[in-house]
């Protein structure tokens, strides 16, 4: 099947993590005879100098026309860029895996948890107002359908994933009593249809110190949008920064996959980014256009793409960030080595 790929590479570092991601991609399509047909795409901060707009009609369109997006970070205008066409497609899911891979700085070298954060409601719907010059208010909207479908799809993950087979959510229910409580209800309610998934609860401000005493332990994160960007973040930290970071926004019908980090502008043309977000992110997308249309050559890739990364890893081929000396674009054809020698 060939699928029609639309590409964001976004602002600041985001250029040059694309390039680097599509030498990996172009190797995995020799080595799976995929066909993947990527229309490259304006939006973010740099589109916005020039158009006047961070997310032209025509850039919605050809998403809208394809069977999936895969983007670079975007800069100061993301809120109109990623936020906006979250809400646009219902990307519901936000799926961010944390991981330690070898040879990377790590707390711990088992750590291997998934965060499910919801991805279209709470404070980031953006209703905020000034009620007087001294005065803000942003209203934080919680539904019962908001948590039920992402409360479903963390179990779904966690019964896929059959490692600790536990979803933890996380809220705020003894402070923020009605959304929070909302929230953490629904949760217990899904919970029941899954009796082969350990379900727990944790406050926010615990599970955030909890990540660092015994990021072990958890599986399976499940929390509302504002909580789970900061906790994925945090988490990030623990398996060698938000270069080691990809993420996914699912819907039931579309998605989009990026590094879950921020354009770093002051570190553009410096060629020392870590391209293994964006480089997992697109392992991620294979994931889920083989799951979508079964197409067992893209499942393979996906896990191709991650061994091609351990394997790189291993033998000690990084970035600065992680104690490497190989530059941006070099970590890419280094990983696309790696893949075209592996045997499968």
């Amino acid at each position: 099947m060939k699928y029609r790929i639309a590409l964001i590479p976004g602002d600041g570092i985001g250029p040059e993590l694309t390039e680097t991601t599509m030498h990996v991609l172009n190797a995995i399509q020799r080595k799976f005879n995929l066909s993947l047909d990527f229309v490259e795409l304006e939006a973010g901060d740099a589109c916005f100098e020039r158009r006047g707009t961070p997310l032209p009609e025509e850039t919605i369109k050809a998403i809208r026309n394809s069977h999936v997006c895969l983007k670079g970070p975007v800069g100061e205008t993301a809120a109109d860029v990623i936020v906006k066409l979250r809400m646009m497609f219902d990307l519901y899911a936000n799926i961010r895996p944390i991981k330690s891979y070898p040879n990377v700085p790590c707390l711990r070298d088992d750590i291997d948890m998934v965060f499910v954060r919801e991805n279209t409601e709470d404070l980031y719907k953006g209703f905020e107002f000034k009620l007087d010059k001294d005065t803000a208010i942003g209203l934080r909207v919680i539904t019962r359908r908001g948590c039920e479908r992402i409360a479903r799809k963390a179990f779904e993950i966690a019964l896929k994933r059959n490692k600790k087979r536990k979803v933890t959510a996380v809220h705020k229910a003894n402070v923020m009593r009605v959304t929070c409580g909302l929230f953490a209800e629904v949760c217990r309610e899904v919970a029941k249809e899954y009796p082969s998934i350990t379900f727990d609860e944790q406050y926010v401000d615990a599970a955030s110190m909890r990540l660092i005493k015994e990021p072990q332990n958890f599986d399976v994160i499940v929390t509302t949008n504002m909580f789970g960007d900061i906790l994925s973040d945090e988490a990030a930290q623990l398996v060698g920064g938000l270069g080691m970071a990809p993420g996914g926004n699912i819907g039931d019908n579309f998605a989009i996959f990026e590094p879950i980090h921020g354009s770093a502008p002051t570190r553009v043309g410096k060629h020392t980014a870590n391209p293994c977000s964006m480089i997992l992110a697109a392992k991620m997308m294979l994931d889920w256009l083989g799951e979508k249309y079964n197409d067992q050559a893209c499942l393979r890739a996906a896990e191709v793409i991650e061994a091609g990364v351990i394997s790189a890893l291993k033998k000690g081929l990084s970035v600065p960030d992680l104690g490497g000396n190989l530059k941006t674009v070099e970590m890419g054809e280094a990983i696309a080595n790696e893949i075209i020698e592996l045997k499968v």
